[in-house]
Order: structure tokens, then sequence, then C-alpha cells
């Protein structure tokens, strides 16, 4: 395939033809940041299997831009991801964009993605980014949700701050309270 601009992917992208719209899928890496709106749109808007096509070429460009050395790529990339978290997507979309964040973004997606945790239908996506983004600045948005959150979303929270290697007494494990009525006594920690 001849060197693909971004005008071009979208027409491709938004193709009747399979093979073509997998082929434009599978080169939209390096056309870049710039392509990343472009595609959330088609990814929202289009027929099932060109808004498949796009989403997937979207991710394709994370991975692109997320190779050993791209670091500038990667960021301009991780920034334009980021302008998707507001609520103008379809929510699973939103939540496959929180999903490519943690792949390629620092803690300059810190505050965007913590700031998701009070959406009810984002939060779970949220905290599980949070938990996979590089530097303290997550484990201190993680600490300070945890402090704020109500009994019932503690542990998951608490689960997230254990990976990132915080220990986080007096958090009940939920794994280990029986659902139902038993003799087996829980086992500790």
């Amino acid at each position: 395939m001849e060197e693909i601009t971004l005008e071009l992917l979208l027409e491709r992208i938004k193709s009747a033809d399979d093979a073509t719209r997998a082929s434009a899928r599978d080169h939209a890496g390096s056309v870049g940041a710039a392509a990343v709106a472009p595609l959330a749109k088609i990814a929202a808007t289009g027929e099932l299997e060109i808004a498949r096509a796009a989403n997937h070429a979207i991710q394709n460009i994370v991975y692109h831009a997320g190779r050993p050395g791209a670091q500038a790529e990667a960021a301009a990339v991780a920034a334009e991801l980021l302008k998707l978290l507001d609520n103008s997507l379809p929510l699973q979309l939103r939540r496959d964009v929180l999903w490519m964040t943690w792949q390629i973004a620092g803690e300059e997606a810190v505050d965007t993605v913590a700031a998701l945790l009070s959406n009810a239908e984002l939060n779970e996506s949220a905290r599980m980014t949070l938990e996979r983004l590089p530097g303290e600045k997550a484990t201190a948005a993680l600490k300070a949700a945890l402090a704020a959150a109500p009994d019932d979303a503690k542990p998951a929270l608490a689960h997230s701050l254990q990976v990132r290697g915080v220990d986080t007494p007096g958090v009940p494990d939920l794994r280990l309270k029986p659902t139902k009525a038993t003799a087996v006594k829980p086992v500790g920690r």
C-alpha cells in the first residue's frame, strides 16, 4: 500500500469494500494523532463494520505511536485520546478510549481520567486506567479517591492501589466475604 494520508485513510475506512477498509485499518498507524478525532467520529456514527474498522484504526495508531523511541508521537496521540473522554461519544467507545489511554499516556492523563471516577458509567474503566498509568500522580489520585469513596467502592480502589504496591490497611477485601450463609471461615490476607 502506498503512503496513506489522513484523507485517504478516512475515505478507505468508510469504504463498503471489506478488503479496502481492512487495509486502511491496518495501515492507519503512520497517519498518527491527526486521525484520532475523525476516526472517533466515524466509530461513533458509522455503520457497524465501518465503526469497528475506525475503532481498530485508532488502536493501531496507539500501537504505532507507542513504539520505542516515539515519545513525541505517543504524547500527541494521548492528548487526542484525552479530548475524546467528554460525553460526546457513545459509552462503549469512551471505555475503549480509556483502555487505549493507559497503553500510551503518562501522568498528563491523570487529572482527566481521575475526574471520570465520579461518572457512574465510566468509574470502573477510569479506576483501571489509573491503576495502569505510570507515575506517582496516578497513585495519589487513587489514594484521594479511596479516602473520599463510599464504603462499597473502597475495595476496588484498594485493589488498584495494591496492584501499584500501596498497602491499604483497614479496607475489607470483599472477595473474602461470603455472599451466602456458610460455616467456612474467611481466610486472612
